[in-house]
């Protein structure tokens, strides 16, 4: 398994997965208008019924943004149009490709912060990604004392303020990332184990058959990718929405 490069380029027109590889995509939301009506005309009638429903324009134009780009990135894996990836859903509301398609073995996770998004995706390994942007949290040593194990709670609380936050949101990606390839939700969060220091890469000890790697896709941003297994490659590709 290799680290997350600091180099985010466009993928070859070639692109190719193999079976040992993970891909993460950096996925812009804000774009311009006409890059974001192109991706609008590649979701089905239930996901534009779905933006609308958004209270705020950002929000909407970010889901637009963000669901049209998973749609033009699984298809180049698939070898079909955007408008043709159908998709199904779990209990819980996380989309899996469906049926018709799922024989691809194709696995994917998207997680979207502000106005970036990552999709990670590979063949057969249960993944989830999480992606954090760093923002000032009132009641952060409260919601560590909830959400993470003694320990760690207390590695949060004997931090400087500077420090808190970024460390509070390593283990939140950390533990996200794993939850959403397990399917567990939220819920489950003080029940992963992660090991972490503010100098020292995570480890995730809740179990053995998983591999963790963080990240930071870009400044004050933190993510995470969880996998099943290991002895995988990892490559990254910046998004491009096509124009016309």
């Amino acid at each position: 398994m290799t680290g997350i490069n600091d180099s985010w380029v466009p993928a070859p027109a070639d692109l190719t997965l193999l079976a040992n590889e993970v891909h993460i995509w950096r996925i812009d939301l804000e774009i311009a208008d006409s890059l974001r009506e192109n991706l609008a005309a590649t979701l089905s009638s239930d996901e534009l019924a779905r933006a609308n429903r958004f209270r705020f324009p950002e929000h909407r134009q970010r889901f637009i943004a963000g669901r049209g780009s998973l749609r033009n990135i699984l298809g180049r894996y698939l070898k079909i149009e955007p408008q043709q990836v159908r998709f199904d859903y779990e209990p819980r509301g996380k989309p899996l490709l469906a049926d018709s398609l799922a024989a691809s073995g194709l696995l994917f996770n998207l997680s979207h912060s502000q106005d970036l998004a990552l999709c990670a995706v590979n063949y057969t390994r249960k993944i989830g990604i999480d992606l954090e942007y760093i923002r000032s949290v009132s009641d952060l040593e409260a919601l560590a004392q909830r959400f993470f194990l003694p320990r760690e709670y207390e590695l949060v609380r004997s931090l400087p303020p500077h420090q808190q936050q970024e460390v509070f949101f390593r283990y939140w990606t950390c533990k996200e990332a794993y939850l959403k390839a397990t399917g567990d939700g939220i819920s489950q969060l003080e029940q992963v184990e992660v090991s972490l220091t503010p100098t020292q890469q995570a480890k995730l000890l809740t179990s053995e058959d998983w591999s963790l790697v963080e990240f930071t896709p870009a400044d004050n941003y933190r993510a995470a990718v969880a996998v099943a297994g290991s002895g995988w490659d990892l490559k990254c590709w910046q998004f491009t929405a096509i124009t016309g």
